[in-house]
């Protein structure tokens, strides 16, 4: 006879969600965020440099991470519901990035 074992919650595990404070201050770092990203397209001596595109990236990806763990309740998830999502999308982030450094060193323009 199988014997199925569900997770109970228990008195002392609390899901607590962010509250409105944590939202405001959420929202407030990605809009600086953003406001950082938009200046940046308008310095002409930063958008010729090679710090340019992985500057825009970094910021664009801490973007991502902060919607994901707030916004989704990402953070606040079970640890293998957190696997299943970092877990391909790292994966992804990885082959991405390789793919571009194999097409840079095998690029034929000069």
């Amino acid at each position: 006879m199988a014997h199925e074992h569900a997770e109970v919650a228990s008195p002392d595990h609390v899901h607590e969600h962010p509250t409105w404070k944590e939202y405001k201050w959420v929202a407030f770092i990605l809009t600086v965020i953003t406001v950082l990203e938009v200046w940046a397209y308008y310095v002409p001596s930063l958008v010729n440099s090679k710090l340019f595109v992985p500057l825009l990236l970094i910021m664009s990806a801490t973007k991502f991470a902060i919607v994901v763990m707030f916004y989704m309740h990402l953070k606040y998830d079970h640890r293998l519901f957190r696997a299943l999502f970092t877990g391909p999308l790292t994966i992804a982030i990885v082959t991405l990035i390789s793919l571009l450094f194999l097409f840079a060193k095998f690029s034929t323009a000069p």
